[in-house]
């Protein structure tokens, strides 16, 4: 009975793995046999590399650089407000953080995993915009910026690295820290030179899960980016994301204007590709 059920299960996760891989090639297809037509169709570099979207001109303009840039500055804002705060946050829980605060800190942190894109877009409409609008008053802002979408989707991300960064940092065997300590270093230094390196490679998969959140999100950009197409001057300017992009257009679009929407997502598909691309690597060589 026991080999019946272990060989039944063991076709179980086969056909979920296979269910996994069969589900992302089927994106991977409609994708790029929708999205690469359209791209041939506009050129190539045109479409990557123009600088004017205009799809009700005639003749229409599709070019997403525009979008791309937006896309880039608004993720690497993101990573500049939410990592340094996200891991050092996650220190503070694994090793810091008293016991009774703890039990009221980690159900905090979970609830911001909880929390719908639409709700972080209102506190960004409401609260974020008004403030940025009115500290940088100076820079003729209006509040909805690159530096609003940066600080929103900051905070957005900060559930994902803080939860897999006190993960790895847990996981770390706690002879490393006792030797540290054997050796006269202090408790914050033995955290920070002895346990932290060690728990390297897990917080980079927090970091890395944290940008792909980030470049992916829709809703909440939406609402305080500006959704300007044009090339970023400022931080302080609107700008619209490829996502973003997508989603406002693809309730109207049509003919050719729909397909270079679709080529739009293969450009972001490659991006995410090229992320955890980048991340395995990474993580090979930190293994060398």
């Amino acid at each position: 009975m026991k080999n019946v059920k272990e060989i039944v299960m063991k076709y179980v996760f086969m056909v979920s793995a296979a269910a996994s891989i069969l589900a992302v090639f089927l994106i991977c297809v409609f994708l790029f046999a929708n999205g690469v037509p359209a791209m041939r169709e506009v050129g190539f570099l045109d479409f990557l590399f123009g600088t004017k979207w205009a799809p009700s001109n005639v003749p229409a303009s599709f070019s997403i650089f525009p979008m791309i840039v937006g896309s880039i500055y608004v993720t690497a804002g993101a990573i500049i407000v939410g990592v340094p705060i996200g891991i050092l946050t996650a220190v503070f829980m694994a090793r810091f953080c008293p016991k009774g605060i703890y039990k009221f800190l980690k159900p905090a942190v979970d609830l911001l995993a909880g929390i719908p894109s639409i709700i972080y877009g209102f506190f960004g409409l409401v609260v974020i915009v008004p403030v940025v609008r009115m500290v940088f008053e100076r820079f003729d802002t209006n509040g909805k910026s690159i530096l609003t979408a940066s600080i929103l989707l900051g905070i957005m991300i900060l559930p994902t690295i803080i939860g897999v960064s006190e993960s790895a940092i847990r996981a770390v065997p706690n002879s490393y820290y006792e030797g540290a300590l054997a050796l006269g270093a202090t408790h914050e230094r033995a955290v920070f030179f002895t346990v932290l390196p060690a728990a390297k490679s897990g917080i980079l998969a927090g970091v890395v899960l944290g940008i792909g959140r980030a470049i992916g999100e829709t809703m909440a950009v939406i609402m305080v980016a500006g959704n300007q197409p044009r090339m970023p001057v400022s931080i302080f300017k609107g700008v619209r994301t490829l996502t973003a992009n997508i989603v406002i257009e693809m309730g109207y679009a049509t003919g050719l204007h729909r397909e270079v929407l679709i080529a739009t997502g293969v450009v972001l598909f490659v991006f995410i590709l090229i992320i955890n691309l980048s991340f395995s690597a990474l993580k090979r060589r930190m293994k060398a």
